[in-house]
């Protein structure tokens, strides 16, 4: 019997086709893996030339996850190395405000990450700089963390593509958790999220190809899925174009070739760098089924919209009925993260079932 009392469910329950039982409310027990970052911003839409002074924002993949699910009221678990010195404390804290589990952080190492960003608008898009190499998780070592201790009792366990492009031994860690995640009957998630600032696609196919067996749910767009796994959708997504229809085909092949139980994409329209369309696509190996599209515009910040959005699906497929109702739940969450600034998509579960629900007004709730 596990910590929810669960003796009589099959250790996929919440991703068994047939469930004698409606699907449990219960908070869940959610590993993330990755890197947090501090993220140094220019105000407003100010470039980096004309900037005198940067706000400072942690943030990162896995983390803003971790934040989203700890928002939503999961028992939300951050995996990572932080340096032991004021700068990583910064970080630590600032998931702890948001009520996310850090125990599982390893302290040492020499430095954090860092990212420049500029926010963009018009035709003008965002940027991102790194100044991330040799940041602590980077340089740990797999053998620094017991992962079958941090899978005990977890219902899901998330990484991202950015975490093994970090260096080697990232990928070593990523692949020690999932083999944990596997032996301990943990559902696993990915983003496949390609960097090309971090590794080339011959180095992320070489090594994501592999992880593939150990995942269950796998999140990526086109590009994602042609950079990271050698798959080319039957769609034209250069113009921001993007044919949920060009799809069918491609996940069905990635969920026959990876054994995946859902393959999910977020499909993009840019219009500018202040107006996308918003909507996505899952397959559970029978039917598709795609999102109502969200028109955001104006867009306040759009980093960590990737994340917020597999954050709600990990949401939605844990405590909702139907793939359809756990993927209207991610899109509307991760349209609201466009609204708020910051790494951090900082709305509560009730807050994105109402924008669920239809209200999209934006008027004052009083």
């Amino acid at each position: 019997m596990n910590h929810h009392g669960m003796s009589h469910l099959c250790k996929n329950y919440y991703l068994c086709p047939y469930k004698p039982y409606p699907k449990l409310r219960l908070m869940a027990k959610i590993i993330t893996l990755g890197e947090i970052m501090i993220r140094l911003s220019t105000e407003g839409n100010a470039r980096f030339v004309q900037a005198n002074h940067f706000r400072i924002v942690p943030g990162g993949g896995e983390a803003n996850v971790a934040v989203s699910l700890a928002n939503y009221g999961h028992e939300a678990c951050f995996v990572s190395k932080l340096p032991t010195h004021e700068i990583g404390q910064i970080a630590v804290n600032a998931l702890r405000s948001y009520g996310v589990d850090t125990q599982y952080i390893v302290r040492g190492g020499d430095r954090v990450g860092l990212y420049y960003a500029e926010t963009g608008a018009s035709m003008r898009p965002s940027k991102v700089i790194y100044d991330r190499a040799h940041s602590a998780i980077a340089e740990s070592a797999p053998d620094e963390f017991d992962f079958d201790e941090i899978m005990q009792g977890a219902q899901w366990f998330h990484w991202s593509g950015i975490t093994p492009a970090l260096s080697d031994n990232a990928a070593q860690l990523v692949k020690r958790a999932c083999e944990s995640a596997r032996r301990n009957g943990v559902m696993v998630s990915v983003d496949l999220n390609f960097r090309k600032k971090l590794w080339t696609s011959e180095k992320a196919i070489s090594v994501m190809r592999p992880l593939m067996q150990y995942v269950d749910v796998c999140i990526g767009n086109e590009e994602d899925a042609l950079l990271c796994l050698g798959f080319k959708p039957d769609a034209d997504v250069e113009g921001g174009r993007t044919d949920a229809e060009g799809y069918h085909r491609i996940f069905e092949l990635m969920a026959r070739e990876f054994g995946f139980k859902y393959v999910v994409s977020t499909l993009r329209e840019s219009f500018s760098a202040s107006h996308n369309g918003w909507k996505a696509l899952i397959y559970n190996g029978k039917e598709f089924y795609e999102s109502r599209r969200y028109d955001i515009n104006p867009i306040v910040d759009r980093v960590g919209g990737g994340d917020s959005f597999a954050a709600g699906l990990i949401h939605g497929l844990l405590t909702k009925s139907t793939q359809g109702e756990a993927l209207e739940f991610a899109v509307a969450a991760s349209a609201l993260k466009h609204t708020v600034y910051g790494d951090f998509n900082l709305m509560s579960a009730d807050e994105v079932e109402s924008l669920v629900q239809g209200n999209a007004s934006g008027r004052v709730q009083r």
